[in-house]
């Protein structure tokens, strides 16, 4: 057997392999060198995609925010649908263990698919497994400890810390990789060295900070960027942030607020009802999305529990994290969708119940 190390880049075609040869490769508890395989991928085995990122590095969200090396995993267009985890709502893009995979190359059509091999630890990994079955992937899902006591989930992102290793912002090699596998183009790599060395500069304590800022968000659309992403929010902690309920719906188009706007919303530390307006989210502002789903539950990824919001969200189609501003885990490709208060939106056209009525209306002045 080849003891050739595959490197899997965006674009290229795998094919998932059949639900028995994935059993096989994972131990007693579910997991391929710690990462669990989990219920809601079995929906995938034997389909055809290409690659979304190689997932080589990714962020922690268990322990303090933090960047992480991950072994012979990429991402695919597949993202968790929380079926098995209590309908977690968070929509988790995927990990994917290349032991899971067929590469296929540039054509899926051409040529008959190759068994990956992965590299010889990753080999080695999958033999010392004696395989388990799918009722034993879905048990390991949740558990519960007592009677009567709310289930403690298990998954992916529940598990990112013990299946990465550490990776320090500073280690250079990260960002080869990231061009090399097609993650981040060249430009956008500029762009984020750019911005860093310029954030550093503005927190000297040299007096530079706040004309650094102003030169910013005065010349920002002519390198086609968006305002200085890291301000605070103009309410002290501890006074109540405002809402606002739009009762929005999936399919329905919005129009995200002026980064301006959303400052007056959230308090010193960025956040509105607990929720945390992220740097990330400022280059979407002042633009048009459709809504995907309302969010009201999440699993609370330090403990496993489930975590019910008072206030719902929503998620925008398209709208993700792509970590250009984020410090330790920059050019991450886990592509977190952002949650977005309703307050934070403007509705483009009318309610839904209104437009229905609307038209009613008017086929009925037609008849």
């Amino acid at each position: 057997m080849s003891t050739r190390k595959t490197k899997l880049c965006v674009g290229d075609w795998v094919e998932i392999l059949s639900k028995e040869e994935i059993l096989k490769t994972l131990d007693e508890n579910g997991q391929l060198e710690s990462m669990p395989f989990m219920p809601e991928m079995f929906a995938f085995c034997g389909k055809r995609f290409q690659v979304y990122k190689r997932a080589h590095k990714t962020c922690d969200t268990v322990f303090p925010v933090r960047g992480r090396r991950v072994h012979q995993a990429i991402h695919l267009d597949t993202r968790c649908d929380g079926s098995a985890h209590g309908g977690c709502q968070a929509s988790c893009l995927l990990f994917w263990k290349e032991a899971w995979l067929k590469p296929l190359g540039k054509n899926p059509l051409q040529g008959a698919p190759v068994r990956n091999g992965g590299s010889s630890e990753q080999r080695s990994a999958v033999q010392s497994c004696t395989g388990c079955s799918e009722m034993h992937v879905w048990n390991r899902a949740q558990t519960v400890s007592a009677e009567g006591e709310e289930p403690t989930y298990t998954c992916q992102a529940t598990q990112l810390p013990y299946a990465t290793t550490n990776l320090e912002w500073w280690d250079f090699s990260q960002y080869i990789e990231d061009y090399r596998s097609g993650n981040v183009g060249l430009w956008r790599l500029v762009c984020g060295g750019v911005y860093f060395a310029y954030l550093w500069l503005s927190r000297t304590g040299i007096g530079l900070g706040r004309p650094m800022r102003w030169f910013y968000d005065k010349f920002h659309r002519l390198w086609a960027g968006t305002p200085f992403p890291r301000r605070r929010g103009t309410i002290p902690v501890g006074d109540r942030t405002p809402g606002r309920s739009l009762n929005l719906q999936p399919g329905e188009l919005v129009r995200i607020k002026p980064y301006k706007e959303i400052l007056q919303t959230i308090d010193y530390n960025n956040r509105n009802r607990g929720l945390y307006f992220d740097a990330e989210e400022v280059p979407y502002c002042e633009q048009t999305y459709r809504v995907q789903k309302r969010v009201t539950k999440i699993i609370n990824e330090r403990t496993g529990k489930m975590r019910v919001m008072k206030t719902p969200s929503v998620i925008l189609d398209s709208v993700i994290c792509e970590s250009r501003y984020s410090e330790c885990r920059l050019f991450c490709p886990r592509s977190i969708y952002s949650y977005w208060r309703e307050i934070w939106l403007d509705r483009v056209g009318p309610e839904p119940a209104k437009a229905e009525l609307q038209e009613e209306d008017r086929v009925a002045t037609t008849q």
